[in-house]
């Protein structure tokens, strides 16, 4: 099974500097992996008391029967993780206020390539490691997939977001979510926050709500954030070539629509 190495980082000491209400409710973050998992974690971890933190495990399917106290209505807190859509995660998840990260496609298959090229990534990467497949095969093999290592583009966004779609479970887009961190006294970037943050079910943001996503969303604090990652020998484009754009629509078609890319 593949690992991640990612360093701790210190927002628990930030967070006990800030007045925090305290959760009536269970609030879970469900992301695609290499969507901005570590961004929205820690951002929303600012709003909430340490101590309704489920820490235990970064929940996914296989393990999700073992913790399902993080999702007990009794006793309220904010987790995450990436977890497909199924009977179970249904069922488990049916009281528990929910959205999920997603991000373009198109710009999935680059963090993703990068991500697996990392030291950050332990996994069976020998062979794409080894200096003899070519950036443009890489990414072809991010979108249709590792045998044995990686399923699909479109197994993953299908599952982890497309299925979750029409449930109660609110879309967040990654870019719009950087976008507004950038731009954080700006009226748009208020609207969005306090839309966003409405799923805690807080009476008011406070008013120092700005400050709070700052920290959050300092890369710093995030073990994966790509300017973190180490030992990627390769250069990525920054852009996804055209071809390979034509392929992700050909794999997963209609997937970009979905989910509100043009």
């Amino acid at each position: 099974m593949a690992r991640i190495i990612a360093k701790p980082d210190t927002l628990d000491e930030f967070n006990a500097k800030f007045a925090q209400q305290r959760l009536q409710h269970n609030v879970f973050l469900n992301s695609v992996p290499k969507c901005g998992t570590h961004l929205i974690r820690n951002i929303f971890r600012m709003f909430v008391p340490v101590d309704q933190h489920y820490t235990k495990s970064f929940i996914q399917l296989p393990e999700l029967q073992q913790h399902q106290q993080a999702f007990n209505p009794k006793n309220p807190e904010l987790s995450w993780g990436h977890l497909i859509y199924s009977d179970v995660s249904a069922m488990v998840l049916r009281e528990t206020r929910k959205l999920v990260l997603v991000r373009d496609p198109y710009d999935w298959v680059i963090a993703r390539a990068r991500f697996f090229m990392s030291d950050n990534f332990i996994g069976k990467t020998d062979v794409i490691r080894s200096g003899r497949i070519s950036v443009e095969e890489i990414l072809n093999l991010m979108i249709f997939g590792i045998y044995g290592l990686a399923p699909t583009l479109q197994e993953v966004f299908t599952h982890n977001a497309v299925a979750w779609l029409g449930t109660g479970c609110k879309l967040v887009r990654f870019e719009e979510l950087l976008q507004h961190v950038k731009q954080l006294d700006t009226p748009e970037a208020d609207a969005f926050f306090r839309d966003l943050l409405s799923i805690l079910g807080l009476e008011k943001l406070p008013e120092d709500w700005k400050e709070r996503i700052r920290i959050g969303a300092d890369p710093a604090q995030s073990g994966t954030y790509r300017d973190n990652l180490a030992g990627i020998k390769m250069e990525f484009p920054k852009e996804l070539p055209d071809i390979q754009k034509q392929i992700v629509d050909y794999a997963a078609p209609g997937l970009r629509q979905i989910l509100g890319y043009r």
